[in-house]
């Protein structure tokens, strides 16, 4: 059954506490390749199948219900056409 992926990240011109908080523990445990880390969100939804309107659909979803697009992007939707469960 193929899963249609859906990535939100926070916008780019707004904090990210969470990210913050990540880099911030890398670099106390020695690790100081990262400049900054940004934190965001995975949705992945099971269909029987993947055509334009289920895609449509998603969108519409992803805009309005998994993210906040005052202070969230959705950066992509992807179908993995195999995905194990």
């Amino acid at each position: 059954m193929p899963t249609i992926v859906v990535e939100v990240m926070p916008k780019a011109v707004l904090l990210d506490p969470q990210g913050k908080a990540v880099a911030g523990a890398l670099q106390r445990l020695g690790n100081d390749r990262f400049s900054s880390v940004r934190v965001g969100k995975r949705f992945e939804l099971t269909v029987d199948a993947v055509d334009d309107a289920v895609l449509a659909e998603v969108q519409v979803l992803a805009d309005e219900m998994l993210s906040n697009s005052v202070i969230e992007d959705v950066v992509s939707i992807t179908v993995l056409e195999n995905a194990a469960n």
